[in-house]
């Protein structure tokens, strides 16, 4: 059994789909938003320590006083 990795839901329709593959919600939330005109939203499953630090540190790069710029100084 393959692990759900996000589920797609849409606060104005029906709309509740999960995936396996990121990119593959990804593509259902464009389609949904150009079909419908909707804004769907992405529920993600817990990613591991590593990749949600670098998601983080990716949201902040270059900014001062970010969570990098604190690691880097010390």
């Amino acid at each position: 059994m393959t692990a759900q990795r996000a589920t797609v839901t849409c606060p104005d329709c029906a709309l509740e789909e999960a995936f396996e593959k990121l990119q593959a919600a990804r593509a259902c939330i464009e389609r949904h938003r150009r079909e419908t005109g909707h804004d769907p939203v992405w529920d993600l499953a817990p990613l591991s320590s590593g990749v949600e630090r670098a998601g983080e540190a990716a949201g902040v790069c270059g900014i001062p006083g970010s969570a990098d710029d604190l690691v880097d100084s010390e």
